[in-house]
């Protein structure tokens, strides 16, 4: 999550515990219609038609993050609530339901967190890797046995933040970003072992190396050749780095400037197999061509935080205390 979103999930009453005791969706649901595409450019045309409509097909978060879709075109969503400390799963024929509670902090009652639960979630090292902002690691959960591994939690001595989000290389790194939303203060959190907030590289060996310490990181991605990582920066709109052979950078660059073209208010991020970046931002979800001119904007009538491009040829789309859709030509990025 970012605080450059509106918090608006704060006042949601509804009870993720409901799904839990039947499916809120059938497979005959209508899904009501809560936004629209809108088309700046006629290249958007070649990944989602402009009178696609944006329906919702599941409520009862608290606030909802890091969808991933799991199997084919008949396969399902997991979607993690993170002040819930919950993902929940969601199919068409089957509704939504909890899949996993706790999904991040199981210890005592602590002050120290804000968000303990699971925030971005990844498949990756043969199961479902996840930032895992309550316990301030990346961890690996087992789809069948729901088993979790601790991948990463410290960096040079001193603990991670809150991992947030996270994207798999083709040679098994995955790369991740660490802000402190998930501590209780946040930047100014007394818990905080680091002064900044890295981007950082998960080897396939497990070893921790760091991207960036200078940015305020949220989404990341990578490119189709995987030699161009792209991070969410809150203070300037979208970054990306130029990585050599072996995953390391070389080069920074700014990919979109929100001072200069207006477009800010970033949480989570996607890249499809052409290359195109599918970015939260203050006004839905942006997409940026790999040159990083925005040509169309997805809108719901609440916050975007992130979004996944599903194998059932949807756009699924965390919004505040639910979950959208809309229907889509492009593809996913395939590792």
């Amino acid at each position: 999550m970012s605080q450059a979103l509106p918090m608006t999930r704060r006042g949601v009453a509804a009870s993720i515990l409901t799904l839990a005791a039947a499916p809120v969706l059938a497979k005959t649901q209508v899904y009501p219609v809560v936004g629209k595409v809108e088309r700046l450019d006629p290249a958007l045309d070649a990944l989602v038609d402009a009178d696609a409509p944006v329906e919702q097909v599941l409520d009862g978060f608290t606030w909802s993050e890091g969808p991933v879709w799991v199997g084919g075109k008949d396969g399902f969503l997991l979607v993690s609530d993170v002040p819930a400390n919950k993902i929940l799963r969601w199919s068409p024929s089957a509704g939504g339901a909890v899949w996993l509670s706790p999904s991040g902090y199981a210890g005592p009652e602590t002050n120290s967190l804000r968000e303990a639960g699971s925030n971005g979630l990844i498949l990756a090292r043969g199961g479902l890797v996840v930032g895992d902002s309550g316990n301030r690691c990346v961890s690996r959960i087992d789809l069948k046995t729901k088993k979790k591994t601790v991948l990463a939690a410290s960096f040079e001595g001193k603990r991670l933040n809150s991992p947030n989000d996270l994207v798999l290389a083709r040679d098994g790194a995955i790369y991740f970003t660490d802000p402190p939303w998930g501590l209780k203060g946040d930047w100014r959190s007394p818990y905080r072992q680091t002064d900044y907030a890295g981007v950082y590289r998960l080897g396939a060996d497990n070893s921790l190396t760091i991207i960036d310490r200078t940015v305020e990181p949220n989404g990341i991605g990578l490119s189709p050749d995987g030699r161009t990582l792209y991070a969410t920066d809150r203070k300037s709109g979208w970054v990306a780095w130029d990585l050599d052979a072996k995953g390391a950078p070389t080069a920074r660059r700014q990919f979109v400037d929100s001072a200069a073209t207006g477009v800010g208010g970033g949480d989570g991020l996607k890249v499809d197999r052409a290359g195109n970046l599918w970015a939260s931002s203050k006004d839905g979800i942006s997409i940026f061509t790999p040159a990083g001119k925005r040509i169309g904007i997805i809108r719901a009538d609440d916050v975007i935080s992130n979004c996944e491009l599903a194998a059932d040829g949807h756009l699924y789309m965390s919004s505040n205390h639910r979950v959208v859709r809309v229907r889509i030509k492009a593809r996913k990025l395939a590792v």
